[in-house]
């Protein structure tokens, strides 16, 4: 589930799913898109501030949640390609905080972030090539307009981990703090609450630049990820992962 509060003009959406490494259902998708989207037009929503639980932020999709609506539907119309939509057009600043592992959605979706927090035993790791599938969530775009082609390669690609201070390194990650991490990415969640909103919102703006072209990437991701969950290496893969999951 996502637990959300509103207080001092920061929304907060806590995935709260613990027993299962806050693993992102379909329902969890669409309360975040739900909240983003209503946030837009909510003048009491100044920032969001997204965080999971000590050690785990999220550990990206339930597997076996996803096939089963993306069997159903297609990927077009399913509760993450509307997350995915919202996050792109989402208004109001973001802050996540993250400490521990943030895996596929979990590292994508902090592209669009406008300041992360990261303890020092956050993992970062983004395995689409291993499960047969692309990156997602316009960080084919985004990666490499932020971190370069050759570290956007080995996170996206590759799949290789980034410790938070690799993240920081990278650029994916603001600060990296020892301490209580939550309560860094909420002062700073408050104090963009703080600033004059329409200067705010204008400012983010300029700095995001042109949405269309990311809009437009989304739903190619999306095009290419779907037309790869029947590709013989895509399920192969995916049986994989559900076999060693089960134990079988």
């Amino acid at each position: 589930m996502i637990r959300k509060s509103l207080a001092d003009g920061v929304q907060t959406l806590r995935l709260d799913r613990p027993e299962k490494k806050n693993a992102l259902t379909g329902e969890m998708y669409s309360d975040l898109a739900e909240s983003l989207e209503t946030g837009n037009d909510d003048p009491q929503v100044r920032c969001h501030l997204i965080c999971g639980h000590p050690e785990v932020f999220t550990a990206g999709n339930d597997i076996g949640d996803f096939l089963s609506y993306a069997g159903r539907s297609g990927l077009s119309e399913t509760p993450v390609a509307r997350f995915l939509r919202a996050l792109v057009r989402n208004r109001a600043p973001i802050v996540a905080c993250v400490d521990g592992i943030a895996i596929g959605v979990g590292t994508t979706l902090l592209l669009h972030c406008d300041m992360v927090f990261a303890s020092p035993r956050s993992v970062f790791r983004a395995p689409f090539v291993d499960l047969g599938l692309v990156p997602e969530a316009g960080s084919s775009l985004l990666g490499p307009a932020l971190m370069g082609h050759a570290r956007a390669f080995e996170l996206l690609c590759l799949g290789k981990s980034f410790s938070a201070e690799k993240a920081a390194l990278a650029g994916l990650v603001n600060d990296v703090v020892e301490g209580d991490v939550e309560a860094a990415a909420l002062a700073c969640a408050r104090e963009i609450a703080d600033k004059p909103p329409e200067a705010m919102a204008l400012s983010r703006k300029l700095l995001r630049g042109d949405m269309d072209v990311l809009s437009e990437r989304v739903e190619e991701e999306i095009r290419i990820f779907a037309s790869h969950l029947s590709a013989p290496e895509t399920i192969a893969a995916f049986e994989a992962f559900m076999s060693k999951k089960t134990g079988s």
